[in-house]
């Protein structure tokens, strides 16, 4: 088979799937809505069943759904009958997940899954199924075609329970009017969380550079070539007045032939950018590029602090 051929197959089967979900958007309903309505209203969690397949995508709705401010548990089917049941609440709504609606483990919980809950919805693919039969509500994932090329490995159809998971899972934050700070409260690890929370003082330089406006230039000097950040903060009692930076000192060297009288004021950057030191790291950063600057002036109460540099922000994964 050459590599044309290959990716054909490719080809045909992400279009087989893109019509499976534009099938499903087309034929969501009052049970949706009805769905989403359980899930929001309940007093207690979300607990979703599955097995095989389904309950790879059960767990991933579940993080879905955690992630974004609605409460849930995934419970295996084969596990449930030895015992996990007891994690079932009577104010806790059931999701259970089955392509056919009929494999032997969901049909023996579907009782004990009515009973322990206080609502029982059905996601299948088959709506004469047990599962159907049982449920308060259906939400319908059938498919006319896998994109497997024998037909047999669950590929549209895991993708479209995939899909009507995150669609609730949208909903639901809508709902709850879910914003990026209560994401933030669920994330703190990682870039992702970084990104969100962090604040500036946490990346601070460990250097402070500063000279007085009457600073001569021997002081300037020292002062940027002692810092690795190429650049001084020029102050008047800690209020901030301008910046040198090692590019200021070499066009100043180039263009003036007697430097004994050349005070930091003479040559500074006045008004530079800075950030207060409680802003979100991602607001440095987005400053940084904005301006296409190497370093901000950080400030505390409108008084130099300290400065953050864009290095150590894309190290620490802030962008």
């Amino acid at each position: 088979m050459n590599h044309p051929e290959i990716l054909q197959i490719a080809k045909n089967a992400i279009s087989i799937e893109i019509k499976e979900l534009e099938n499903l958007k087309n034929r969501l309903d009052e049970n949706f809505l009805k769905a989403t309505e359980l899930i929001n209203s309940a007093a207690g969690k979300l607990i979703i069943v599955g097995i095989g397949k389904s309950a790879h995508v059960g767990n991933k709705i579940v993080a879905t759904l955690n992630s974004t401010g609605t409460p849930s548990q995934f419970l295996h089917a084969s596990e449930a009958i030895h015992g996990d049941l007891g994690v079932i609440q009577k104010t806790d709504v059931v999701l259970c997940i089955s392509n056919s609606g009929n494999s032997p483990e969901i049909v023996n919980l579907l009782p004990f899954l009515k009973d322990y809950s206080s609502a029982l919805i059905g996601m299948t693919g088959n709506m004469n199924s047990k599962l159907a039969e049982f449920s308060d509500v259906i939400l319908n994932s059938s498919v006319e075609k896998e994109a497997c090329p024998i037909k047999l490995a669950p590929t549209s159809s895991t993708t479209v329970q995939m899909a009507l998971g995150d669609a609730l899972a949208v909903c639901l934050m809508e709902l709850n009017g879910f914003k990026e700070n209560d994401f933030a409260k669920f994330h703190p690890g990682g870039s992702l969380g970084k990104n969100l929370t962090a604040k500036v003082e946490q990346f601070l330089s460990s250097q402070k550079p500063q000279v007085s406006e009457n600073a001569n230039i021997r002081e300037i000097i020292i002062s940027v070539s002692g810092s690795s950040h190429g650049i001084t903060v020029v102050t008047d009692n800690e209020k901030i007045t301008g910046v040198i930076t090692d590019g200021d000192l070499r066009r100043m060297l180039l263009s003036e032939q007697d430097l004994s009288k050349i005070i930091a004021k003479d040559i500074m950057s006045a008004h530079p950018k800075s950030i207060d030191k409680n802003a979100l790291a991602k607001e440095a950063m987005q400053i940084l590029k904005d301006k296409n600057i190497g370093q901000l002036i950080v400030t505390e109460q409108g008084k130099y602090h300290g400065i953050i540099d864009i290095h150590r922000l894309l190290d620490e994964g802030i962008n």
